[in-house]
């Protein structure tokens, strides 16, 4: 019994030894295996849509299709509270600061132009007189992005992939196109009116792809233009909108009133500029994006390239009628299909859930003053032209400064500090007086000394809005604060540039690659959107960038 006991315990424990021989020979083996690379997109796909209030998302929302705006709301990411966080809000400053995650006080883009002291005159925000025009012989492409102080989102992903990722950015505006780009773009293309053709600068190439000649030459403007503008669907049915004759939208020229149909078959091979000032600007634009991506391959090196487009038509329908206009409901309606078929093409030819995609405004826009004042609400037109001259006059007066003012421009009063150091006067005192000049004139709710913001009787937030919209090298020194719903004109149409929600309210919709359908009220700003891409690229957040990650969005 004993014996049997023995050999029992035994062949017990050469068991539990060869169990564990095994478990620590397999331990061994077992050992973690990690992806050999990040995974990314095939293509990013940023889409600036300038001029679009947040609203447009929803007012429209019964009368779009399934497969454009609505797809993109209830497929993507909605940040429904993202806001401009800097004023003025203007187009140069928006494509900037979505690309940069930066605000105008460091990537420097203060405004579509800018007074320049030192030049003596107003400088464009991607002027470069040092590069030649590429595709025609007009002036329209002696344009680079040597003014944006840092880096884009862009830039960022070519870098990170030691430059193998291509960047390609197209607009009708130059800023559009240039800004987004960014500093290394593989091409950057926009609208030459002069000749109805993309064209770019010497900054990025010395002669056009052939891609490109081969598109310009099927010359799609008039093509669009045979087509005139009429509404896509029954102008009875376009109950979101106001009346069709209003004197307050501004006229294309030979019009007699600001009706449809708006008949442009007349400009053919003629006046190629008004191209912009159609729907049918953002079916051009985009056809040209889709002829992109395979003649630059995009989205087939391996390595993941970004595609970014600005589309500027609803811009220019929005200034000349405002938001409330039967044409601005029509265009958003085009809109609505032409992001449809956009879509379908990416699916096509990158493959669904192969890319990521968002899209965002640059600013909002001001409702026309007498759409407004016809329906009873704070509203009015802003002569600032003669307040500068007034002010220049009383200045004189006062303090023996002949044009102590160079200019009003984005809002803000530049001085002329030599005149006033010759002339002797006190530069504190004549701010101060002008100051107090403009707060008593009509539509004005504030003027304040940008340079000692921290004493002023304002909001935080808007004093946040203002310091954030400050450049020391290019900004001026009194800003002006509109009351709600004025606009610095007194011309037919509409504008923006104010920090009021009507401007500074923007859409922010990602939808695609590595993105969880959802929404969220969170206030965000539009400098989240380059951080937010640079978290999913998993490469570095642009050089000047402050926003944050929309950590919700991702999966």
């Amino acid at each position: 019994m004993k014996i049997k006991l023995l050999c029992f315990s035994l062949a017990v424990l050469f068991a539990n030894s060869v169990s564990a021989q095994k478990t620590v020979k397999s331990n061994k083996t077992a050992t973690p295996s990690y992806p050999q690379t990040i995974a990314r997109p095939k293509l990013v796909v940023g889409m600036v849509v300038d001029q679009m209030r947040w609203d447009y998302l929803y007012r429209f929302y019964s009368r779009y299709g399934q497969g454009g705006f609505k797809r993109l709301i209830n497929e993507g990411f909605s940040a429904e509270n993202t806001l401009i966080p800097y004023t003025p809000t203007l187009t140069a400053c928006g494509h900037s600061s979505v690309y940069t995650g930066s605000v105008p006080a460091i990537n420097g883009i203060i405004g579509n132009n800018w007074f320049d002291p030192q030049l003596g005159r107003d400088v464009y925000c991607v002027e470069d007189k040092s590069v030649s025009t590429v595709g025609s012989t007009s002036k329209a492409g002696l344009m680079s992005p040597k003014n944006l102080l840092v880096t884009t989102v862009t830039d960022e992903l070519r870098m990170a992939s030691n430059f193998r990722s291509k960047v390609i950015s197209v607009s009708l505006k130059d800023r559009g196109a240039i800004l987004p780009g960014g500093h290394t773009a593989n091409g950057s293309y926009w609208y030459d009116g002069a000749t109805g053709n993309f064209i770019t600068s010497t900054h990025y190439m010395q002669q056009l792809p052939a891609w490109v000649n081969d598109f310009n030459a099927k010359k799609l403007p008039n093509k669009y233009f045979s087509e005139d503008w009429n509404t896509l669907y029954p102008i009875a049915t376009y109950t979101e909108s106001t009346a069709d004759d209003k004197p307050y939208e501004r006229l294309f020229k030979d019009e007699k009133t600001a009706t449809f149909p708006h008949l442009f078959k007349q400009y053919a091979n003629k006046n190629y500029s008004l191209m912009t000032s159609m729907p049918q600007g953002n079916t051009f634009t985009l056809e040209f994006a889709k002829a992109a991506i395979p003649a630059e391959k995009l989205g087939q090196s391996g390595n993941t390239d970004f595609l970014a487009v600005s589309l500027s038509s609803t811009d220019y329908v929005g200034h000349q009628f405002g938001p409330n206009s039967i044409e601005l409901e029509d265009t958003y309606l085009r809109l609505d299909k032409d992001l449809e078929d956009f879509f379908g093409y990416l699916d096509k030819t990158i493959g669904k859930g192969n890319y990521l995609f968002f899209l965002t405004a640059d600013h909002g826009v001001t409702h026309v003053p007498g759409f407004s004042k016809e329906n009873k609400l704070p509203s009015g037109g802003l002569a600032t032209k003669k307040y500068k001259t007034e002010l220049d006059s009383l200045i004189l007066k006062e303090f023996k400064v002949k044009d102590a003012i160079f200019t009003l421009i984005n809002n803000q009063l530049i001085f002329d500090t030599d005149a006033i150091k010759d002339a002797k006067a006190d530069y504190s005192k004549i701010k101060q007086f002008s100051i107090d000049y403009l707060v008593k004139q009509e539509g004005v709710l504030n003027a304040v000394d940008i340079k000692n913001i921290g004493n002023a009787s304002l909001s935080q937030d808007l004093k946040m809005k203002i310091t954030n919209g400050y450049n020391a090298r290019r900004s001026g020194d009194v800003y002006i604060i509109l009351d709600a719903g004025w606009y610095p004109s007194l011309s037919p149409g509409t504008g923006h540039a104010a920090w009021n929600p009507y401007d500074s309210h923007i859409p922010n919709v990602f939808m695609g690659w590595g993105v969880k359908p959802g929404k969220t009220n969170k206030e965000y700003y539009m400098t989240d959107i380059a951080p937010t891409v640079s978290a999913l690229l998993h490469i570095q957040q642009p050089s000047g960038s402050i926003g944050k990650v929309i950590t919700e969005l991702i999966k």
